[in-house]
């Protein structure tokens, strides 16, 4: 079960936080076909960070993102999945799950952007389970990092694009039309 209240995980000394450029890059989400953060700028853009595509707290937390996918969409928001599995793992969990957001392959080199988020679990060769919402201008707004078998839940991702819709004085009602 997701804690009640996810606090800002910016104690960790490796987790980049709020108010920091967000790292650029570029990932395959299927066999042949790659996705930049930059492509993204000019909306709220959520990085769901997890272990493993197949792993039944990854499954979990991936499936409940699925369905509160039109409340993230009602600010405007895209939410990628990122994780070290290749993109044939990624194709087949997508299909399997219905799947109607991109899960990005971190695949090669193994957890480079991992790396740059702080957030890439060298011992065990997979990423921390973190969340980052970055603003449309590429900075980002909310970090969490939760512990590996914590599903964080969506609460921690919905209060932080309210606050920035709120900073960014736009009406979420207006983008979901």
């Amino acid at each position: 079960m997701a804690p009640s209240n996810p606090k800002d995980a910016t104690e960790s000394s490796s987790l980049i936080a709020p108010g920091t450029k967000a790292p650029e890059f570029t990932l395959p989400f299927a066999p042949n076909q790659a996705l930049s953060l930059n492509e993204l700028r000019g909306k709220p853009v959520i990085l769901a960070f997890y272990p493993a595509d197949w792993s039944p707290t990854c499954g979990d937390q991936i499936g409940l993102y699925n369905e509160v996918l039109p409340e993230f969409q009602k600010f405007g928001a895209e939410l990628l999945g990122i994780s070290v599995d290749g993109p044939w793992s990624h194709k087949a969990f997508v299909e399997d799950r219905k799947l109607r957001f991109r899960l990005l392959s971190d695949f090669e080199p193994k957890g480079a952007v991992a790396r740059k988020y702080g957030v890439y679990r060298a011992a065990d060769g997979i990423t921390e389970r973190a969340l980052f919402v970055i603003d449309k201008d590429g900075v980002v707004a909310w970090s969490y990092l939760s512990p590996i078998r914590v599903n964080p839940g969506a609460e921690g991702i919905l209060d932080a694009l309210e606050k920035l819709a709120q900073q960014e004085g736009y009406d979420q009602t207006k983008i979901a039309s």
